[in-house]
């Protein structure tokens, strides 16, 4: 209050208003329900003087007096963050925003509350208040917001943040320690598997921690060990546990209906020879009874050595659990008690969905917390688990999936590759079918962070059952000969009728095999997919080498797919047409196909391309080409300004003018201004030059039938005096058409706008007031200085 009171008198003298203004600000926990009903002429007034806190309640407030607060919750960004957010333009809502990094900031360590009066109120918690508005966070370093948000004073923040949280990164993140692992294990259950987050993304880990990375893809998988591994303050996840009991009592409740029938059929002389126990009985324990009750009896158990400790669900050899439960008998095996009551097998298997699929009867705990070694045991055993049972439920009992727990099998996701035929057996004390299956994350991405052949294998074995996966990017991994991992996964993956996988984005330095090679792998296992994008700078010198097992994908047929979004990449391959005109044909619903950095073989590849199109594509609307030598391509570049179809065209560095003469220029002006239907033109890095971009300025002319909103002209070697001359013909332009004009959007990135700032300020106010204009403040001198040093 003395801070704000000494800032309010640094202003100057104030009026009476501003004066009782302020003496209510400070008095805001007395009176906050009787401002609330003010006026909205005087809540006006009052609303800036408030702390962040107080004008986050007053929102209610203000939205019914008809006033906006985004103004406030600006001029706090401006004052608090003194940085402008990426994107600024499109922010909507100025109150979530700061709200979310105020968070960020305060969870890092980075703002100090007491900076401000208006963000010191001790009335309330600074992570409690702002946690609701939370949608993305990135975690990094040391994860020290991870073991903040798990303390047990921050539990309401959690729970808020389960609710609120849509987008989980971690960047630059370090090795860590046991304990700091635990208190990750916490937070990816809690936002994960019973929260709301549906995107996890890494970025930039040149040495990743493989224990650490493995852990973070197994629980965005949905893969954990539920009970003890998760025990939090002397018990297990609360959540699991009711959900555990609500399970048990709904699976009780059915098989007491399934019972009554049973016990009618029998009392008929239907079925006499069974077991001496009820049906009723059995079948509880069998679907969730027994185990519940096994759950609850060794959480209390004091820790055991961990040699001593089978897991129910690898006793492939129906070894029956040695631990006694809290009425004296000992509670059997799942698998045991499969193979001794076949008919409740059946039941078991019709009954799973209603189960949850997690249901499993737990291996014996170790108590309250887990051994230090589990989460290295687990991590490694998901990368050499196989998980053939997962690929195909519906033609595996469950008692071949029991005996498959412990073992590999040339049906694993990843065996075609020849580094994945070393995974043998299980290794460590959990297996991945002995983990729960939980809620899972329906985007992955992984930027910068390379993958080992460990690393992919377990990422394969991951892949291959996550059907609630829409999103996979992978970027600059270093994949190399992994690849073939990777498809080895998505293969598997392909086989759930239930896969939602629609977009797939790989890229890396180097490519391991041909660039249309992999979209055919890709596409032919997914038709359903949407976007499609494969990028590779270099080719390696060592493609075509393929491990054994994995044949050539390039004949493989493409089903009729529903690919909507192309992007190619080649690392200066030859662009063949017969290669690329399959996924051409198959793919009838294609918007938009860009093409980066590839050759052209012959002078007939572009037109066979253009042919195509427009034979396949009748839906194409984008078409983009980049760092792709058109110089002598002038008659196809027509053609494609032209198409009736196309609304938005891209000749990014492509050298249109290397060669040509005066008159292509005039023909691609007329032929964009005879076209109606194109709305974007994008000519970046072609070398316009200024009387080049002052003849583009006719495409809006008087009798031109155009349609184009927007013009990209960047790094195109334009001058402030070229710029200020293609603004005036435009304006003059505009005028003979009574100021009707659909132009709206010009970038002029890169271009020497530094030479002369007068007039390049005067070209750019002119500009401004016909449409929008993005620029940048671009140092040409040095841009060349660079350009000479690498030369």
């Amino acid at each position: 209050a003395a801070a704000a009171k000494g800032a309010m008198a640094a202003e100057g003298p104030r009026s009476l208003f501003a004066l009782s203004a302020a003496a209510v600000s400070r008095s805001m926990g007395a009176l906050e329900r009787d401002v609330w009903a003010l006026p909205g002429h005087l809540l006006r007034g009052l609303l800036p003087l408030l702390t962040v806190f107080r004008l986050e309640r007053a929102e209610g407030a203000a939205r019914r007096a008809g006033l906006s607060t985004q103004p406030i919750w600006r001029k706090l960004w401006d004052d608090v963050m003194k940085t402008r957010p990426p994107n600024s333009e499109n922010i909507t809502c100025w109150r979530k925003k700061f709200l979310e990094t105020f968070f960020s900031n305060v969870l890092h360590g980075v703002l100090d509350v007491s900076s401000d009066w208006r963000l010191n109120d001790h009335h309330f918690s600074p992570l409690l208040h702002s946690s609701p508005h939370v949608s993305q966070l990135t975690l990094c370093n040391m994860l020290q917001g991870a073991v903040e948000l798990t303390a047990e004073h921050n539990q309401k923040v959690l729970e808020n943040l389960a609710s609120s949280l849509r987008i989980l990164k971690f960047q630059h993140l370090l090795s860590s320690d046991q304990s700091i692992r635990r208190s990750l294990v916490l937070l990816l259950h809690r936002l994960i598997h019973h929260g709301s987050v549906s995107q996890v993304s890494m970025y930039s880990w040149p040495v990743p921690d493989t224990v650490l990375l493995v852990l973070i893809l197994s629980m965005s998988a949905g893969f954990w060990r539920s009970g003890n591994a998760l025990a939090h303050h002397s018990g297990p996840c609360g959540l699991c546990r009711e959900e555990n009991k609500a399970q048990s009592q709904e699976s009780a409740r059915e098989q007491a209906e399934r019972g009554h029938y049973d016990e009618r059929k029998w009392s008929d002389g239907e079925n006499q020879k069974g077991s001496p126990r009820a049906p009723v009985e059995a079948d509880a324990e069998v679907n969730g009874y027994g185990a519940d009750t096994c759950l609850n009896s060794v959480l209390s158990r004091p820790r055991s050595p961990p040699l001593q400790n089978q897991s129910c669900e690898e006793a492939s050899s129906k070894v029956p659990c040695d631990h006694t439960s809290s009425q004296g008998r000992s509670p059997r095996c799942i698998s045991e008690q499969l193979s001794r009551y076949p008919v409740i097998r059946k039941t078991r298997r019709r009954l799973k969905s209603a189960v949850g699929k997690k249901r499993r009867c737990l291996r014996r705990s170790r108590g309250p917390y887990a051994d230090p070694e589990d989460l290295y045991d687990f991590v490694f055993t998901v990368a050499r688990e196989d998980n053939s049972g997962l690929l195909d439920k519906n033609s595996t009992t469950e008692e071949e999936n029991a005996e498959n727990w412990t073992s590999s099998s040339p049906g694993s996701p990843c065996s075609g590759h020849a580094g994945c035929k070393k995974r043998g057996g299980s290794a460590g004390i959990f297996s991945l079918k002995a983990a729960h299956r939980f809620r899972s994350v329906s985007t992955l991405e992984l930027f910068s962070i390379p993958l080992t052949g460990e690393t992919c294998r377990t990422l394969s074995n991951l892949l291959s059952s996550w059907v609630s996966l829409e999103n996979l990017v992978l970027s600059y991994n270093g994949l190399g000969a992994n690849i073939f991992c990777i498809l080895s996964g998505l293969r598997a993956l392909s086989r759930h009728s239930d896969c939602h996988l629609r977009v797939v984005r790989v890229s890396d330095v180097f490519s391991h095999m041909p660039c249309m090679e992999l979209v055919r792998c890709i596409l032919s296992a997914f038709p359903q997919l949407h976007t499609l994008s494969v990028s590779f700078d270099l080719k390696n010198q060592l493609e075509g080498n393929r491990p054994e097992g994995n044949p050539s994908c390039s004949e493989v047929e493409i089903p009729e797919s529903c690919l909507e979004q192309l992007e190619i990449r080649f690392p200066r391959e030859p662009l063949h047409t017969t290669f690329l005109l399959p996924v051409l044909k198959a793919s009838k619903s294609l918007q938009q196909l860009s093409l980066d950095s590839a050759t052209l073989p012959g002078s007939q590849e572009l037109g066979l391309l253009l042919e195509a199109l427009k034979e396949c594509n009748p839906n194409l609307k984008k078409l983009s080409f980049h760092d792709v030598n058109l110089a002598e391509h002038q008659k196809e570049v027509l053609l494609l300004l032209q198409d009736p179809v196309l609304q938005e065209i891209t000749f990014s560095f492509c050298r249109l003018f290397e060669s040509s003469t005066t008159e292509f220029l005039s023909e691609i002006i007329n032929t964009v201004k005879r076209n109606s239907s194109l709305k974007s033109l994008k000519l970046p890095g072609n070398r316009l030059g200024n009387h080049r971009l002052v003849a583009l300025a006719d495409i809006f002319s008087e009798d031109s039938s155009s349609s184009l909103c927007q013009l990209d002209v960047s790094s195109n070697c334009i001058k402030p005096d070229g710029l200020l001359e293609f603004t005036k013909k435009l304006e003059g332009h505009i005028q003979q058409r009574g100021g009707q004009i659909q132009f709206t959007h010009l970038r002029l990135f890169q271009n020497w706008l530094d030479q002369d700032a007068e007039t390049a300020q005067e070209a750019l106010r002119r500009l401004k007031a016909v449409c929008s204009v993005v620029n940048d403040s671009w140092d040409s001198s040095q841009a060349f200085a660079d350009y000479i040093s690498v030369m």
